[in-house]
């Protein structure tokens, strides 16, 4: 009905019109987008069938954005740091290269936190991106620019990464859907920074839509031959399904409580499930979450089965330059001098106190690799669990220094190695977004994708913001 030109001029059209005001693409490639637009109509035209090219490009002509922690060719790759505004990709990540073979167009990349380590999406490179549903509040990170570009219609797909919730808690606070897949099987090549040691184990690369149906197409293309691992073929009976839900983490002093409004979304999940599938959703109270957060931190900075140290944060803000003194960047970010973010700077700090105390360190390891096996066990081969995506609405700018690990929400799933997928569930009383995480043990990723398409239809999904 509309040829692929006309598809992307709309889209282009779209950025330029919101751009200005969420600041979520920082470097755009209309010109390049139009022209291999041009070719996929000139394709169309004169190609072989429909079904022929369908199965050779999956995505072809769909408008796409990347993260700029990603290589994407011609475009920079900073992820945010100033001593790297110079940095232009002189090739294309492997999960970029892929959605392009498959026929997608990139039209810029998105902005990200410094070093894509804090879930407010703020740099000294690009500045800071705004929520589309308030301006006056955060996209969250590191994939920030993904989930506002997204909720702002500007863009169909995302590609986001994700080592302590940077996908989820962006499509969580920009009302779309999320996916951090089970580890290993997308690659993370071509992102800067990439894991090393324990943490490759941890970091995840996938897909951010406005559309759960578009999840599973993304997801096959991204994952490449890794896909048989899914089980995405797997035909998903929902009344089979053994639903499990947990209201909170169980009180950690670190993080804060949950609102009303995201503990009323999930319990209107539960009666929707319970009635609507004649299910029963099991209550669980997993006492070892309460200390997500600390589990999380011990096993990041933790040494491989090989005995190699974690890559010390402060390492990469340096990034091959001199080293970071965050003491010293403290000091000058006070008087306005440091070209580093206060988060940066304090992550910096709170680096070197976390190996104080390695005993301790050990133990909270220890119980991360229990809980994995709790989790494993409950969840078992059929098991989808009911979670929040964060404790609180997006929140206002700056305010996540206040509260810096509610993101332990996220975060616990990444070192549990688990597919996530974070649902929205409509807007709240002040107009935001809510959402629910959906869990599933290891390679059980048809599970929570296909809950995400059923939870869609019955809570509507992405809304588009300025409607209500």
């Amino acid at each position: 009905q509309v040829t692929c030109t006309e598809v992307v001029e709309a889209y282009v059209e779209r950025i330029k019109e919101v751009n200005p005001l969420i600041n979520a693409v920082v470097k755009d490639r209309f010109e390049e987008a139009l022209q291999e637009a041009r070719q996929v109509d000139k394709l169309l035209s004169e190609g072989p069938g429909d079904d022929c090219l369908a199965e050779k490009f999956p995505l072809l002509g769909v408008p796409i954005t990347v993260k700029e922690a990603f290589s994407l060719y011609g475009m920079p790759n900073t992820s945010g740091l100033v001593n790297r505004r110079n940095v232009i990709a002189t090739s294309d990540a492997t999960v970029v290269s892929r959605l392009k073979q498959a026929g997608a167009i990139p039209l810029g990349v998105t902005n990200c936190s410094e070093l894509c380590m804090w879930y407010e999406s703020s740099n000294r490179v690009y500045g800071r991106t705004n929520n589309p549903y308030d301006l006056q509040r955060i996209v969250g990170g590191s994939s920030g620019g993904e989930g506002s570009v997204l909720a702002a219609a500007c863009s169909v797909i995302g590609v986001g990464s994700d080592i302590g919730g940077s996908i989820r808690m962006p499509a969580f606070f920009n009302g779309v859907f999320g996916h951090k897949p089970t580890t290993g099987v997308v690659p993370n090549d071509g992102q800067f920074p990439n894991a090393h040691g324990v943490r490759t184990s941890y970091l995840c690369t996938g897909p951010m839509c406005r559309y759960a149906e578009d999840l599973e197409p993304v997801l096959r293309v991204m994952a490449g031959p890794g896909v048989s691992k899914l089980k995405l073929n797997e035909k998903v009976t929902l009344e089979k399904i053994k639903f499990h839900c947990m209201d909170h983490d169980g009180g950690s002093i670190f993080v804060s409580p949950v609102d009303k409004e995201i503990l009323q979304a999930q319990k209107k999940v539960v009666e929707h499930l319970e009635s609507d599938l004649g299910v029963r959703v099991q209550r669980v109270a997993i006492h070892k979450m309460k200390y997500s957060f600390q589990i999380w931190s011990a096993m990041m900075s933790s040494k491989d089965s090989e005995g190699q140290e974690a890559q010390r944060f402060t390492d990469l803000l340096g990034d091959h330059g001199k080293p970071v003194w965050p003491l010293w960047e403290l000091m000058k970010w006070l008087v306005g001098m440091s070209s580093h973010t206060l988060p940066a700077i304090a992550l910096g700090l709170t680096e070197k106190l976390v190996n104080l105390n390695l005993s301790g360190k050990d133990k909270l390891v220890s119980m991360g690799k229990s809980l994995q096996e709790e989790m494993e066990a409950l969840l078992g081969p059929d098991g989808v669990l009911l979670y929040p995506s964060h404790p609180t609405i997006a929140p206002k700018h700056h305010s996540p220094i206040c509260m810096p690990f509610n993101f332990a929400y996220t975060a616990i799933f990444n070192v549990l190695g688990l597919p996530v997928t974070q649902c929205p569930l409509g807007l709240g009383s002040e107009g935001l977004p809510l959402g629910i995480q959906l869990v599933a043990a290891a390679y059980n990723d048809h599970l929570t994708l296909a809950v995400a398409r059923y939870l869609e239809k019955a809570f509507g999904g992405w809304v588009l913001p300025g409607k209500v």
